[in-house]
């Protein structure tokens, strides 16, 4: 059970440094998003072998790596305004006059 504890952390922290590798401009701070990943993992993969019990190591391992990056997405913030594509306003529609 130590090893599926230390791989789970090791899953979450692996996840929680691509997201902040990949998207740091999204994330609220890059302390609370470290921090996030490993514990998540850890809770996944302490919650999937109890309810099935011991002997499934790929399994309580996957289920960490699901609930690490499930608690990571609830982190994301919106895309700022500046990178998001620009949109015009549409022509005015000929005949018509506008108010």
């Amino acid at each position: 059970m130590i090893w599926e504890a230390l791989g789970a952390v090791l899953i979450g922290l692996v996840i929680a440094l691509a997201a902040t590798h990949w998207l740091a401009d999204r994330f609220p701070s890059r302390t609370l998003t470290l921090a996030t990943g490993p514990v998540a993992a850890l809770l996944g993969a302490l919650l999937t072998r109890s309810i099935l019990g011991p002997g499934y190591p790929v399994l309580v391992l996957l289920a960490a790596l699901a609930m690490g990056a499930a608690m990571l997405s609830l982190l994301l913030r919106p895309r700022p305004p500046r990178l998001r594509g620009r949109v015009r306003p549409a022509p005015p529609l000929k005949g018509h006059r506008t108010a």
